[in-house]
């Protein structure tokens, strides 16, 4: 064999290692695609800076009624977007890995969700009537130019699209791939452990715009253990989505108790109360998130047996 013959067989290997070992913190070789906390970080970093744009640029150039359509119509793609991306390109896993199956029993959590959602909801609205800290005002308001119905259908959809991408891109992609990530490092109840934690955290820095003192965060922080506890257990976003979807949607246009959501009301409510007890993030609605989580816990306690973390949240199972 000659010297020649030696060294052309030896560079390519040479080179395939070098690339392999500058590559190493963000690819993952064996399974194809990028480490762990690159899946978990860029649906989130890239659909909100995406949003953010689009947002920007339609309300600057666009009025009412066609605001409204434009904007639903970007947050729909870019969710679609990013779901079938992410799993196609970032993550090679199937759209069900993310807790996304649409099956028969992912739709009737999705309704029981929602079901529990709109009785917290109610039951923080006698709270707050009781207590005399809202005052009832009326019924069918503030739906603008547009009739009630369109207009809260206009709402609904809004709401659905914004909370399914949080769903997505917070407890979906971030916290399952941290979850992964950390199960080969850590014991894996540890690891879903430590996903919640960060996964939360995230979540309530997102909503940091809505936050006026330090202390309201917690009440973010409380929503998605809620959240994320629903899906760690199930393994799925059913019971998640259906509950962020229609406890924002009552809290504000069926039980005329939002905030910084200015929608039409079924039922009109003027707060009157101290913001500490009955503001956005005070603690009657932190009382009740606590409630609303109980009920899904007791949920799935029902429905399967036992309580246990679902192993297909730290598990990649490649598509």
């Amino acid at each position: 064999m000659s010297l020649q013959s030696t060294v052309d067989r030896i560079r390519p290997t040479t080179v395939r290692d070098g690339v392999r070992r500058l590559l190493w913190p963000v690819w993952n070789t064996e399974q194809r695609r990028l480490r762990a906390p690159l899946r978990a970080l860029l649906p989130t970093v890239l659909t909100f800076a995406l949003l953010a744009v689009l947002q920007t640029a339609i309300r600057s150039r666009f009025d009412h009624p066609v605001r409204e359509s434009l904007e639903l119509t970007s947050i729909a793609v870019i969710l679609v977007g990013a779901v079938l991306l992410t799993a196609r390109v970032v993550d090679r896993r199937p759209v069900s890995g993310f807790g996304l199956s649409f099956d028969r029993e992912w739709w009737h959590s999705f309704a029981v969700g929602g079901l529990v959602a709109t009785a917290i909801n109610g039951g923080a609205l006698i709270v707050s009537l009781g207590a005399g800290w809202a005052t009832f005002t009326g019924v069918m308001r503030g739906s603008g130019d547009l009739p009630f119905v369109p207009a809260m259908a206009l709402v609904f959809v809004y709401i659905a699209l914004a909370a399914a991408w949080e769903e997505f891109v917070i407890r979906g992609a971030m916290l399952t791939n941290l979850a992964e990530g950390a199960s080969g490092l850590i014991p894996r109840w540890m690891a879903v452990g430590l996903a919640v934690t960060v996964s939360t955290l995230v979540f309530g820095v997102l909503h940091g715009a809505k936050v006026t003192h330090f202390s309201q965060y917690g009440y973010y922080l409380v929503a998605g253990l809620v959240l994320s506890g629903a899906y760690v257990l199930t393994g799925e976003l059913a019971l998640s989505i259906g509950f962020h979807v229609f406890y924002n949607f009552t809290q504000s246009a069926i039980f005329g108790l939002g905030h910084s959501q200015r929608t039409p009301e079924l039922l009109a409510v003027d707060i009157v109360g101290p913001a500490r007890w009955v503001g956005e993030e005070g603690l009657v609605f932190v009382g009740f998130a606590i409630l609303g989580g109980l009920l899904l816990i007791a949920y799935i306690r029902w429905r399967n047996g036992s309580l246990a973390l679902d192993n297909r949240i730290p598990t990649y199972t490649g598509r």
